[in-house]
């Protein structure tokens, strides 16, 4: 096979990041971005690839790409992601997949209906800490699993959420959970599996007037494979984010993992066993005012490049994506009771 050709619908922070990984990479062709604002307005005036203020043009005038990127917002991934499908193409997603389940599943099916991959963005999954936990949890390195937390605690303030945008906003946006934490909640499935017995407590501290939504909450639950587990975050965190962490209490020992993006191992203590020199984490993703998850795009499209050309398989698939949504989804759902109570 040639150069494995994309294009990227969405210009703001996260869309640039992936058109400029694209262009990076060898075996990689970018050939056309696109974006509702003009090229000037996001910043791109003079951006050499052609540009398109229409998902539907770009598909029309392309029929040579592989691959579209949808970096758009939350409330518009399943059908700008549904349109790339129908057009025989193959879809990476940014996260969260969808806001709704159902929408997943639609795409799911449309996706294996054309034969086509729907690579959902979750790039924590390569940060080396996560890597080596996965493998002390799958291997039983740390013995059965008896009680998980992950607390997650940034700020996201008037410097983010800025007046006519979409962030913040229920139907674009979706939520805390998805547009800043769906990334761990991604790993905790990725290691532990899925959820149960979800009880959850919610709080807007300080959002009252910059979101439609909550900015804190308590989660709990238990595991379908065993053990329990404990979600606590909130983008109340005063000027800079505190940390994203994860303790494990194993029946042989217990770890954490933690820092302000869950890339340092802070505590090892497992039953005869030393804790390997892991690799350096990649910095977060740097916005100036913000800061958000590692920045490790560059590995996830050569994940796309490598599964298209046979290589290998896809790090975070459409089924795993959805299950991040439903389980986000089934927290959510709680919400509308702890406002009664």
């Amino acid at each position: 096979m040639g150069k494995i050709k994309f294009a990227v619908i969405g210009q703001g922070h996260i869309g640039k990041r992936h058109a400029e990984m694209v262009r990076r990479n060898a075996n990689a062709e970018l050939i056309a971005v696109c974006d509702v604002l003009s090229k000037e307005a996001v910043g791109q005036a003079d951006i050499k690839e052609k540009y398109y203020q229409s998902v539907d043009d770009l598909l029309i005038a392309h029929p040579e790409i592989d691959v579209v990127n949808v970096c758009t917002p939350n409330g518009l991934h399943a059908q700008h992601a549904m349109k790339i499908l129908e057009a025989n193409k193959h879809v990476v997603v940014e996260k969260p997949m969808a806001l709704h389940k159902s929408d997943c599943e639609n795409l799911l099916f449309k996706a294996l209906q054309n034969h086509k991959h729907v690579f959902c963005v979750m790039q924590n999954r390569y940060s080396p800490p996560a890597v080596w936990i996965k493998e002390v949890v799958e291997k039983k390195i740390i013995g059965e699993t008896f009680m998980v937390q992950l607390n997650c605690y940034w700020n996201r303030d008037e410097r983010y959420y800025k007046k006519g945008n979409w962030k913040g906003t229920q139907d674009l946006d979706g939520g805390t959970l998805f547009t800043q934490f769906s990334h761990w909640i991604d790993l905790l499935y990725w290691m532990f599996g899925d959820i149960k017995d979800i009880q959850a407590k919610f709080a807007d501290f300080t959002h009252d007037l910059l979101t439609e939504f909550e900015d804190s909450g308590f989660v709990s639950f238990n595991f379908v494979n065993g053990g329990m587990g404990s979600i606590n975050y909130s983008t109340a965190v005063w000027d800079k984010n505190l940390e994203s962490s994860i303790s494990i209490i194993g029946s042989k020992g217990s770890v954490k993992i933690g820092g302000q993006y869950m890339d340092k191992v802070e505590y090892c203590h497992i039953k005869d066993y030393a804790l390997p020199s892991l690799e350096e984490t990649a910095p977060a993703n740097d916005y100036g005012a913000y800061k958000g998850s590692a920045n490790n795009h560059h590995f996830f499209i050569q994940n796309v490049i490598d599964t298209l050309t046979g290589k290998t398989t896809i790090t975070t698939n459409a089924l795993e994506g959805m299950k991040v949504v439903d389980m986000i989804e089934r927290i959510y759902s709680l919400r509308k009771q702890d406002r009664k109570s």
